[in-house]
Formats: structure tokens, C-alpha cells, sequence
């Protein structure tokens, strides 16, 4: 491996940011050692997700893998699939193209010069589907408080899989909430066995939600596609806003809109290259150790 070199992408989706390697054009074994030296952002080059273009698997116009921070292999990501789907859309130079992902397909389309649209699906709304280790008949609002008893901080929050799991919990001011704290604990919870997102949202109107968010593996985020697609189910679910809304997140805003034609939820949002150039993984290795 040593003085092999690898082109890699820089691009961010609301400020959530990735290295992109395209895995069809330059092999590479990448173990969770590499994807976190990668990733880190004192001696790496740096992003919340590492993310690899490879080729598809089920009859797609190609596959995403995604890696957090952690080097955990993950299964979706919404603002990824923005990103992949620029690319591939400007490379093949279709209408539309199925991105593969271990959470399931995602289509991506040019909503305009902009931005991308991309069919994150149907939500998972089944305790086991989510999964939770106990059984929940109704998963608008499960049984969780974060605080005194009692007097909780957040409550009953709804929890959804949008590819992965997601717990949404409504308060009056995300700003107000402690989520570099109180999001690790959520994270672990035992509630979860496969871990969770955890969100925290305001609803600013009938038509247009705040969030904040800490991801899995990750941590505090400017922004998580699939925890917007997440929020907007859960607040659906509970009659708090309409079917398609602004979803606002501290990196800029999305619009998502669960449809109730075919049960799939629709993103749509900004997408950029940000900047290219090589990485030499051996180096970054042993930068890391």
C-alpha cells in the first residue's frame, strides 16, 4: 500500500460532509482502521461520513457504501444519497438513476440547477422493524424520559427506520436542549440494539419543522438527511404538520414530503463539490496509530 495513491471528493450536503472514493475506478481495501483515519479531522482528511461509489449489486446504476466516523458500516444516509446521485445523474446522463444502499434503493432526480430530489422510501413504523429491544404497539410515542421524574426534559419520543433507526423527540426549543450530552446516552440506550439517531424538533409551524440532531457514530451534526425524512414522519404521525413541509437543520433547510400516494418519503436539497485531490492510505495510517 505504501506510496499508492487514491483521487478522492470532498462534497457536503448542507454541511454534512464527505470523502468520496469511487471504489469502480480505483480498488481499495478499506477496513475500519483506514475509514476512521480517514475520516478524522486532525490528521485525516476529515468529513462525518466516508462514503464509496461501487459497482451495483441488484441491477442499480450503482452502490453506496456508507461509513460514519467510527468506522461502523452504516446503512443509509440521506444527504449522501444527494451527493452520489449528482454524480452518477452528471455521469450517466439519465433522468434518474437507483442508488443501492444496504437500507434499501433511493432514487435520485434533478429537482432543478440546484438541488437533487432523491425517494428515500417507505418508513419502517414496526417496534421490530426499527428495531427496539421491547415491544411498542404504538411507536408515535414510546416510553422513554431524559430527566427528573416526573418533571422529564423530552419525552415519548416517535421512532421510525428510514434505513436506519431514528428516535424524534418534540420539544418546544431545540436550542435549548443539552444534545452533545444527553445524545450519547440516547444513542446507547438499551432501548436500541442497533443504536439510534437521536433528534430533537420544534414545530415552527404546520408546514416547516427545526431539528438538531445527533448521529449515530457520529455526533452532533449540521445535518442528517434521513433524520429530517425521520422527524417529518413523526410529526406526521402525530398530527403536529402537514405532508410535505421545510425541514430546517443548522446546516440550511430541506424539503421533505411524505407521500400518501405510495407511502414513499421525497427529500430535496442543495448537493456540492466542495473540493479533489489523493490520499495516500498508508501515510494516513500511520499518521493515525
Amino acid at each position: 500500500m505504501t506510496g499508492m495513491t487514491h483521487h478522492f471528493l470532498k462534497m457536503n450536503g448542507l454541511g454534512n460532509d464527505f470523502v468520496v472514493l469511487d471504489l469502480r475506478r480505483e480498488p481499495l481495501a478499506l477496513t475500519d482502521a483506514l475509514a476512521r483515519a480517514i475520516a478524522n479531522r486532525e490528521t485525516g482528511i476529515g468529513c462525518d461520513q466516508l462514503i464509496t461509489i461501487e459497482e451495483p449489486r441488484n441491477g442499480g446504476d450503482a452502490f453506496m457504501g456508507i461509513r460514519n466516523q467510527d468506522g461502523g458500516t452504516v446503512e443509509a444516509c440521506g444527504n449522501a444519497a444527494r451527493c452520489i446521485g449528482k454524480l452518477i445523474l452528471e455521469e450517466t446522463g439519465k433522468d434518474a438513476v437507483i442508488i443501492e444502499t444496504l437500507g434499501g434503493n433511493t432514487v435520485a432526480t434533478r429537482a432543478d440547477a440546484e438541488n437533487i430530489a432523491v425517494d428515500m422510501g417507505e418508513p419502517r413504523l414496526k417496534w421490530n422493524e426499527i428495531p427496539l429491544s421491547e415491544e411498542f404497539q404504538d411507536t408515535r410515542g414510546i416510553e422513554l424520559e431524559v430527566g427528573p421524574l416526573g418533571n422529564p426534559i423530552m419525552h415519548s419520543p416517535g421512532v421510525v427506520n428510514v434505513g436506519n433507526p431514528h428516535a424524534v423527540f418534540f420539544v418546544d426549543d431545540v436550542d435549548a436542549i443539552e444534545l452533545d450530552r444527553i445524545g450519547p446516552m440516547l444513542e446507547h440506550h438499551p432501548l436500541f440494539p442497533e443504536r439510534a439517531n437521536i433528534s430533537v424538533a420544534e414545530v415552527i409551524s404546520p408546514t416547516h419543522l427545526k431539528i438538531r440532531t445527533w448521529e449515530r457514530g457520529v455526533g452532533l451534526t449540521k445535518a442528517c438527511g434521513t433524520a429530517a425524512c425521520a422527524s417529518t414522519v413523526a410529526a406526521i404521525r402525530r398530527r403536529k404538520t402537514e405532508r410535505r413541509i421545510t425541514v430546517s437543520l443548522p446546516g440550511g433547510d430541506l424539503t421533505v414530503e411524505w407521500r400518501e400516494a405510495d407511502n414513499h418519503i421525497y427529500m430535496t436539497g442543495a448537493a456540492a463539490l466542495d473540493y479533489e485531490g489523493e490520499i495516500d492510505p498508508a501515510k494516513l495510517l500511520a499518521g493515525a496509530a
